[in-house]
């Protein structure tokens, strides 16, 4: 699991990967030129990135005749959120949570 966080993480880190899965989740299912456009990069360049982030499990592709669709898979943010972020969260809520019913009470 640790590996797999680790992945993730590094995928995440970079801002490149990130607006390939901005574009990924404002449309699934793209082909590499469709994702290659717009980014100042080479098409290899873009190739290595798509790599990473299929290494991660953040994007699976699928064969359609001669094209590659690369799709988000958002499973793994979530479980770096479900382990990472949300533990980190449910504590100030509750804290919130509590002071506003000590007020509430005293008020």
């Amino acid at each position: 699991m640790r590996d797999d966080d680790d992945r993730v993480f590094k995928a995440l880190s970079d801002p490149t990967r990130r607006a390939l899965l901005d574009k990924l989740f404002t449309r699934d299912g793209r082909t590499l030129t469709e994702l290659e456009a717009g980014l100042e990069m080479t098409r290899f360049g873009v190739m290595k990135h798509l790599r990473l982030l299929e290494d991660a499990g953040l994007v699976t592709t699928r064969k359609r005749g001669r094209e590659k669709l690369h799709f988000l898979n958002p499973v793994p943010i979530r479980l770096i959120h479900d382990r990472w972020i949300d533990k980190y969260t449910e504590r100030r809520v509750s804290a919130l949570a509590d002071l506003k019913n000590q007020l509430e009470e005293t008020g």
